[in-house]
């Protein structure tokens, strides 16, 4: 796996985890790794990778929104700290400020435009669902 679609993957299992533990789901608030995720969308292979690593499909929703990240601790502890895809853009430039202020403080301030979606009733994997950085 790519280091886009590794993050992906890593992603996806803490949304499960969240989802399991009754907490809200995770922020995407890296635009590379959004578009990844919006490739993905749709095909079997999401499908597959939602099963891995949720036990069930997964969706994407339009969910705008700003302030502290609140999953990057339970990334830090499966994974060690966020690597710099996480402050990149869908066209690869990186935030190199991002980068600086979460390795000084250890958190991350982010806006987002979207999350997952892994209720009943939520459309889960088709491409068209997505909104967000493309």
């Amino acid at each position: 796996m790519g280091t886009v679609t590794t993050e992906l993957h890593r992603f996806l299992t803490i949304t499960g985890q969240r989802l399991k533990n009754g907490q809200s789901v995770p922020e995407m608030f890296s635009p590379a790794v959004d578009a990844a995720w919006h490739e993905m969308l749709g095909t079997p292979q999401y499908a597959a990778l939602c099963q891995e690593t949720v036990g069930r499909p997964i969706g994407h929703v339009a969910a705008n929104g700003h302030g502290p990240i609140a999953w990057v601790s339970a990334y830090e502890e499966a994974y060690g700290p966020l690597p710099q895809i996480w402050f990149t853009d869908a066209g690869g430039n990186v935030d190199h400020d991002a980068i600086a202020r979460y390795r000084s403080t250890g958190t991350v301030v982010a806006e987002w435009d979207c999350t997952p979606a892994g209720g009943d009733g939520d459309d889960v994997t088709s491409k068209e669902s997505g909104t967000g950085r493309r």
